[in-house]
């Protein structure tokens, strides 16, 4: 038996098989049992053809052989043996995801681009990136990839990953796991408050773990002394078993309407991309879908072959999914390289239900569609008559001040019109902005006076506010959702909203943090959009806490002068928060 010390952040005794997730160069690997080898490697040849099939669709329409000509070498790349089969080859070798397979064959790839001297052949190394991109782009096109293979594993299991932000632990459904470690961390609050929400027993600050156990190896993780058992004796397992938990429940006991512990009412509500995602909301306790992301409509797909009959029976069956509960549809957030070529990328490859990350900030989202006007007149004639399905709310991203919303409202009011004129009474439908732009936070007031509702997009508006790629890796460190600008532009937005009597609400990765979420609260925020397998895990907090003292922890939060005190603030004040034990 082999025994690692670390940091307990997380009371209580866990025994599991060892499920190994690491993330790196935002690409997940993680081990798959034998039985499910086949089904991964169909993944990989089912992107393949999907890649092949929209490299196809781009060849046809762009003028000219010489522009045609462009996508052979990416066509010749996509049956090369050397990308898809060798990565077929590592799943079944190495037991482990498409994605990390992928990974592993691009890297080696680029290696050899790399070491030619031939300025030509070196250039090639970005059709590569192209077209890996595009597979990965395709291995999970309507679901979340590792959560679904996850959940396949055989219970009981403990998680052992490199890190665990929150963005992927939403995801994970915790009442497969009976403890988890990390390599990294301390007691901060991404893996203190989230483990301890959570009830289950976790060690952080390992170093090497993901190194020295074993996919599918028996552990023992003591999370009261900070250690982790490797293959202990079954005497060992005998003299611990009794104080570990045999039951937990990780989701939180929902209730309607969801209140924090001194009564205050609290909306959740879920980010979905698919029609198929809405159910998954509700089973998680979404009380409404806070955005659907449209743009997916256009993956993979020209622009006019998203026709208004086509959007209308995506929308209208979702708000039929969905009643009575309220339906946010965001209009096309897309830019023009996206638009130019047909296709919707995903930044991430783990995960959906997060807002893909931009850097442009040039004509996109309300500012494309508008100088495409018909593409938003068709999309907004499709939304007026779903509005008959259900209870629907339509959102414009991207908007920068009050002369866009009002061209846009103009645009809506033509699409209305043209409806009515085919014999169909519009029916009423609720209009909102989504803050992303610091000019449009700077002037909420203005905007919240010709809305009937307001939508924080934290990762956009972080982004701009910062002036941070978080996707380039050189400045990814700046990304802040605590920095002090970003607070005090969320506070800035929500006095505004209060005085115009408008409802206000935040969706975005900061959300889905249970710390962060608890400032929010404390800042005076009551509604709330995220992936839907976030929603458990944030309901759990908010039932946890008190919001009268989370005022007194967001006022002094307020006052400090860098994120980094911010946090340890945060977790110094509410590492003590009592939970009440989970029977």
């Amino acid at each position: 038996m082999q025994r690692l010390r670390g940091i307990g952040v997380s009371p209580g005794i866990g025994v599991g098989r060892a499920v190994i997730l690491i993330q790196r160069a935002q690409v997940l690997r993680f081990s798959i049992p034998p039985s499910l080898v086949h089904s991964e490697i169909a993944r990989l040849e089912d992107a393949r053809r999907r890649s092949s099939e929209q490299l196809d669709r781009i060849q046809v329409r762009l003028p000219g052989k010489d522009l045609g000509a462009l996508f052979e070498a990416q066509r010749l790349m996509l049956v090369d043996p050397m990308l898809v089969p060798r990565a077929a080859a590592l799943v079944g070798e190495q037991q482990v995801n498409a994605e990390w397979a992928l990974q592993q064959v691009f890297d080696h790839l680029a290696s050899i681009f790399d070491s030619v001297d031939d300025p030509y052949l070196r250039e090639r190394k970005g059709d590569l990136a192209d077209v890996v991109g595009r597979l990965r782009m395709n291995l999970t096109p309507g679901g979340s990839g590792f959560r679904e293979v996850l959940e396949q594993c055989e219970s009981p299991c403990v998680l052992v990953a490199d890190e665990l932000p929150p963005s992927v632990a939403a995801q994970l459904d915790w009442s497969k796991f009976q403890a988890f470690i990390t390599n990294a961390g301390s007691r901060t609050y991404h893996t203190a408050i989230l483990a301890r929400s959570l009830h289950v027993p976790a060690v952080v600050g390992l170093h090497d773990a993901t190194e020295r156990i074993g996919p599918g190896t028996l552990i023992l993780v003591d999370g009261d002394n900070g250690t982790v058992s490797i293959d202990p004796p079954k005497e060992t397992l005998g003299e611990r078993a009794g104080t570990g938990r045999t039951a937990r429940r990780a989701a939180a006991t929902k209730t309607t309407p969801l209140r924090t512990a001194d009564g205050t009412k609290i909306l959740i509500e879920a980010n979905v991309d698919l029609l198929g995602d809405a159910s998954f909301a509700r089973e998680q306790g979404a009380e409404g879908i806070g955005l659907f992301r449209s743009e997916l409509l256009l993956a993979g797909r020209p622009a006019d072959e998203v026709t208004e009959d086509m959007q209308y029976e995506v929308y209208a069956q979702l708000l039929e999914d969905m009643r009575p509960a309220p339906v946010t549809i965001r209009t096309f957030d897309i830019d023009e390289d996206q638009l130019a070529s047909g296709e919707q990328a995903r930044s991430t490859l783990w995960s959906t239900g997060y807002e893909v990350p931009r850097s442009r900030l040039g004509l996109r989202s309300i500012r494309l569609t508008l100088k495409r006007r018909e593409l938003l007149r068709t999309q907004l004639r499709a939304l007026v008559r779903a509005a008959g399905h259900g209870h629907l709310r339509v959102l414009f991203p991207f908007v920068s001040g009050i002369d866009e919303l009002r061209e846009a409202r103009s645009v809506l009011a033509e699409a209305a019109r043209e409806i009515q004129a085919r014999g169909v009474e519009p029916r009423p439908l609720l209009v909102g902005v989504m803050i992303e732009v610091p000019s449009a936070a700077l002037t909420a007031d203005l905007l919240a006076a010709e809305t009937d509702f307001l939508t924080i997009g934290s990762n956009d508006l972080i982004q701009c506010c910062l002036a941070v790629d978080r996707t380039d890796e050189r400045v990814s460190h700046l990304y802040e959702p605590l920095h002090p600008a970003i607070l005090r532009l969320i506070r800035h937005v929500r006095r505004a909203a209060s005085r115009r009597g408008v409802p206000l609400s935040i969706c975005g990765e900061m959300a889905s943090d249970p710390a962060v979420l608890a400032l929010l609260v404390g800042m005076g925020l009551r509604q709330f959009s995220m992936t839907p397998a976030a929603i458990p895990v944030a309901q759990r907090v908010i039932q946890d806490l008190d919001s009268r003292d989370l005022r007194n922890v967001a006022a002094r939060a307020l006052r400090l002068g860098s994120a980094i005190e911010i946090e340890q603030f945060l977790t110094e004040s509410l590492a003590g928060s009592k939970v009440p034990e989970v029977e």
